[in-house]
């Protein structure tokens, strides 16, 4: 199986005419950890109700694990785990109950389940706490033991909605490494997430739906590579449309091409005036700036492929040792802002 998850002009129509999902075309590889991105109001809750058989579709069609949502409701819920944003297990049972409530629940074999039990506290370490009330529980123990209660019945596809927010950078970076390591066991995750260096850092794909539609889909990468290739085409517009234009200030032009630049950081180990007089003769640098820690902060030619190894070269040949240094490229937020940056109000639920 190609895709763990396809929809064909999927679309959800409520009562009041208000389309939630607009002919939604989506593919999900199989064993892939998919990045489902938007804004509040998106589409994205409606679109994962319609996923997991909750809500019905009004037209078109999706399939989860090769069956159709419509005809196949209940296969389609066997393949399924769901780690909620809140975490809706009993308050008043313990994490181990809860497990055992949901492993009857999907029919797990009473001989298997209490080792399946076991082997997925160990996986998501709380099995030291396995006797407590979800009541007792802090935030990332709360999220670990929902994990065990949804993958007690072994889904092949696992959604989960926000599952590190509110959580310690230490608790954070342990679900990130549980949820690779599921990934690598062979399970599909779906990951809705507004941490953006989260989806960057875990997903294979990036899905980013706005007002009821798929506005962009491709690799973290791909969609900042993207993102770099329309600024450099609106930029070179831009600067052609104005440059005729007597009444443009040279200010304006300035701050146009400013666009064109991004920042490279730089410590040197042995930074001297010869150096840097190097580095302002370059051809690649616009601007170079001493900070009060020592780096140099320089802005080169954002779509210029060879402006950092060239400047790079540069401060070596000149006898520089670097210590340090980044660049600052387009992020996940900055392809999210733009692509749903032009929003009909009107459109939002």
């Amino acid at each position: 199986m190609k895709n763990a998850i396809e929809t064909y002009d999927l679309t959800k129509v409520y009562n009041n005419n208000f389309t939630a999902v607009n002919s939604l075309n989506l593919e999900i590889p199989n064993k892939s950890i998919f990045g489902m991105l938007g804004p509040n109001g998106a589409g994205k809750t409606t679109t994962i109700k319609m996923l997991t058989c909750l809500i019905q579709p009004t037209s078109g069609s999706a399939t989860v694990g090769g069956y159709d949502v419509r005809k196949n409701p209940d296969e389609v819920r066997n393949l399924l785990g769901m780690v909620p944003q809140q975490v809706s297990l009993y308050k008043d049972l313990t994490i181990i109950e809860n497990s055992q409530m949901c492993a009857d629940y999907y029919g797990v074999p009473r001989d298997e389940r209490d080792d399946r039990i076991e082997d997925l506290m160990e996986l998501v370490d709380i099995k030291y706490a396995k006797d407590k009330l979800i009541s007792q529980l802090s935030g990332g123990q709360k999220q670990k033991a929902s994990l065990v209660a949804s993958l007690v019945h072994r889904p092949d596809i696992l959604f989960l909605d926000e599952p590190t927010i509110g959580l310690d950078p230490t608790t954070k970076r342990t679900l990130w490494d549980l949820i690779t390591e599921l990934n690598d066991n062979g399970h599909t995750i779906i990951l809705c997430s507004h941490d953006m260096h989260e989806v960057d850092m875990l997903c294979d794909n990036v899905g980013i739906i706005n007002t009821g539609n798929l506005v962009a889909y491709d690799t973290p990468q791909g969609l900042k590579d993207s993102l770099l290739e329309s600024n450099k085409s609106q930029l070179s517009d831009t600067l052609a449309e104005i440059s005729s234009q007597d009444k443009v200030s040279k200010s304006t032009k300035t701050d146009l091409e400013n666009i064109n630049l991004r920042k490279m950081s730089v410590l040197l180990k042995n930074q001297n005036d010869e150096i840097i007089d190097v580095i302002k003769k370059s051809s690649h640098v616009k601007s170079i700036e001493i900070a009060h820690n020592g780096r140099l902060n320089l802005r080169i030619d954002a779509f210029d492929e060879l402006a950092v190894q060239d400047v790079l070269k540069d401060i070596i040949s000149s006898g520089g040792i670097v210590k340090s240094i980044y660049t600052e490229e387009p992020s996940l937020e900055d392809v999210f802002i733009k692509a749903t940056s032009e929003v009909d109000e009107n459109a939002r639920a």
